[in-house]
């Protein structure tokens, strides 16, 4: 049986890990810390704006594993906040095991504690790759092996270092990557020769800044706790002083609308989550109901967050990696896409057509009258702008992508029409174990 190799479980990851599986290959997953997901152990927003669009067009597709996880874990539905519409807020603590579970069900060998930092080409092509092992039972402490694949999936993500948020941020604010404990990021790509890009601000800083912290629910008041697990939302107004915040360097370019300088934005995701970078912790405690609010992710999340899009890897429409037939890439690796849902998307293109090459087979790609292929398309074009400063941000859920949902009419919350309109591309269940063939520009798909 062909194998694929996937460096990094998060979102990506996971969905990448997942389409391979379904498509036939033997899939192992290298995730460098002891939890599967990454930075969506604290991320909870699922279905707003284009988002459900995305995400009935992958359930009709046939990768409606994650979603509906995410799904069953809503702690509420429907929520309306500003510039956001109907979306659905996920239990934080309780996805992780699940997805966990999922991918052992599905027979995908996933591996703790275990970090790709090498791999050996034979020409274009990855050959192997070099993974060290947490192992304290050692007197290193850690073991290296190698381990070779017929395809690979980078899903490493583009932030850490530690070095990086000290050197492009506010130092390392303790985030749920934990660098520090579990090593740095080592982007697959980067270490197969491949020239990566680093997003800029659009005021010509380097990368772009988490856009969003998590706060210990029990650390706001009585009644702030009780609303917040009513509605799922609430807006709290901000003294003039703190209308000035700079919004320009968040990752998230859907939440740096005006609305979140002049008011803070708490989210109900299991924990509290608090739509700003950053905020000094002592004037948080001055905005009544959060006298004693306390940051749980990042710890340091009165001076900063952590620092992503500096390891952005130029690919096709298939996701295939250039210049190495036979990488593929997702998540934030392919460019800068803000999101769970994007990661997801991109991970199941990438690991589908990562196992489809292992086997022989053509790649798939997307069409663009799926608003999923549409955005694919987009960033590709995107990274393969000569000396673009990627100063864009991409998320089915707001900003430049988003309005050209509207524009294009590919935004819907018909369920029925999204998916007729991925039975109309022929590509229903096409991510659901069933082999796709590519001919002339149309994909055909056979039992």
């Amino acid at each position: 049986m062909a194998r694929v190799v996937v460096a990094g479980g998060g979102g990506a990851g996971c969905a990448a890990a997942l389409a391979a599986r379904k498509a036939g290959a033997e899939v192992v997953v290298f995730e460098r810390t002891d939890q599967l997901l990454g930075t969506g152990l604290v991320g909870g927003i699922m279905r707003n704006n284009g988002r459900f669009t995305a995400a009935e067009e992958m359930i009709a597709l046939g990768a409606g594993e994650l979603f509906l996880i995410t799904d069953a874990a809503a702690v509420h539905e429907g929520v309306d906040f500003p510039g956001h519409s109907h979306a659905s807020l996920y239990d934080v603590t309780s996805v992780e095991p699940a997805v966990r579970h999922l991918l052992e069900e599905a027979g995908v060998d996933v591996y703790f504690e275990h970090r790709v930092i090498s791999c050996g080409m034979a020409g274009d092509r990855v050959q192997w790759v070099e993974v060290l092992a947490h192992s304290p039972g050692t007197p290193a402490g850690s073991v290296k092996t190698e381990w070779e694949a017929d395809a690979f999936v980078d899903a490493t993500g583009s932030a850490g270092p530690q070095a990086n948020c000290t050197r492009f941020g506010h130092g390392c604010c303790m985030c749920i990557l934990r660098c520090p404990t579990f090593g740095p990021r080592v982007g697959l790509a980067g270490v197969a020769g491949v020239e990566e890009a680093v997003a800029r601000t659009a005021l010509g800083g380097v990368g772009s800044m988490s856009g969003s912290c998590e706060l210990a629910k029990e650390s706001l008041s009585v009644n702030l706790r009780r609303t917040l697990e009513r509605d799922g939302v609430i807006v709290l107004p901000l003294p003039p002083e703190h209308h000035k915040r700079d919004l320009s360097q968040k990752a998230c370019q859907q939440y740096a609308r005006e609305e979140f300088g002049r008011n803070l934005v708490l989210l109900d995701t299991g924990h509290v989550k608090l739509m700003t970078s950053y905020f000094p912790l002592s004037s948080l405690r001055r905005v009544r109901g959060l006298e004693n609010a306390r940051y749980i992710d990042p710890y340091a999340g009165g001076r900063g967050n952590s620092i992503r899009f500096l390891a952005l890897t130029p690919h096709d429409a298939a996701l295939a990696v250039r210049g190495v037939t036979n990488l593929f890439c997702a998540g934030e690796k392919a460019g800068p896409l803000v999101g769970h849902t994007e990661a997801i998307c991109t991970g199941t293109l990438a690991g589908c057509n990562a196992a489809r090459i292992a086997q022989g087979l053509r790649v798939l790609v997307l069409p663009p009258v799926l608003c999923v292929g549409d955005m694919i398309a987009e960033i590709t074009r995107l990274m393969g702008r000569p000396g673009n400063p990627l100063t864009e941000r991409f998320t089915f859920s707001g900003s430049v992508y988003f309005e050209r949902m509207r524009a294009t009419g590919l935004y819907s919350v018909d369920r029925a029409s999204i998916r007729r309109r991925v039975w109309k591309a022929g590509l229903t269940g096409v991510f659901a174990g069933r082999e796709a063939q590519v001919q002339q520009g149309k994909t055909v798909v056979r039992k």
